[in-house]
């Protein structure tokens, strides 16, 4: 049974689940309209926007907040959801990073480590993007995930939308 609220360390970054008390500096980091101008959903930005998101991704009890190890500094979140035990699968999303750790290390170091944890539980990672966020299928794309189509999604809170459907497979 997958733990979708796991505490993981790696080099750079550590994630730990998603606490109240971390909406401040969450929002500090989500409040660049430039993190959100290709995705589904570009006012997130927007603390009222980001308030409902914040209160979405605490009930899911599968967030994750990403720190800086460095400077302790919160930089954004991820979630793992729709966990299958059946289908031996989940979701990875919901992910941003603040800006300033964009084009270095950081996502890739990010989604390997999330990968590499969840593939200790499930054969097939899934990854639901955008069809106008070029930079996230650029970076899955760099990790090795599989585009394997588009499906309407419905996308947190809003109208569903299409999206691209990645997916990293175990190797056996």
């Amino acid at each position: 049974m997958m733990n979708i609220q796991p505490k993981l360390v790696c080099d750079h970054l550590e994630l730990r689940p998603l606490l109240q008390s971390d909406y401040d500096d969450l929002l500090r980091a989500a409040s660049d309209p430039l993190i959100w101008e290709q995705h589904p959903q570009p006012d997130r930005y927007r603390p009222e926007v980001f308030k409902v998101f914040f209160a979405e991704a605490l009930k899911s009890q599968g967030a994750l907040v990403i720190i800086d190890r460095k400077t302790s500094e919160i930089i954004g979140i991820s979630r793992y959801y729709d966990y299958s035990s059946e289908s031996l699968s989940v979701i990875v999303g919901y992910t941003f990073l603040a800006r300033k750790y964009w084009g270095g290390s950081y996502n890739f170091e990010l989604k390997k480590l999330m990968i590499n944890y969840a593939l200790d539980f499930v054969k097939t990672i899934f990854f639901q993007i955008g069809l106008d966020n070029k930079r996230s299928q650029k970076a899955m794309e760099k990790i090795g995930g599989i585009n394997t189509g588009i499906q309407e999604i419905a996308v947190s809170y809003t109208p569903p939308k299409k999206s691209y459907i990645y997916k990293i497979e175990k190797r056996l």
